[in-house]
């Protein structure tokens, strides 16, 4: 058993659900290329993985309450 201080504990991190840009598109029901284009103009964040892109989840569902619209 060694003898000082004890070993630093990293903080947990929440953990980070990806969606890929076709799960994307059935979520809100648009096409791909509607996601592409909300990705490469900066409305929906997400993450470049080789040649795809990962849209954390969290982001879709801002994105979604952000562009809510009521009709009244």
């Amino acid at each position: 058993m060694p003898i000082g201080r004890p070993a630093a504990v990293p903080a947990p991190r929440a953990a980070v659900s990806f969606l890929t840009v076709a799960e994307v598109a059935a979520l809100m029901r648009v096409s791909k290329m509607t996601v592409y284009r909300l990705v490469h103009g900066g409305e929906l964040a997400a993450v470049r993985v080789g040649r795809s892109f990962r849209v954390p989840e969290r982001a879709v569902h801002e994105y979604l309450r952000d562009a809510y619209t009521d009709i009244a």
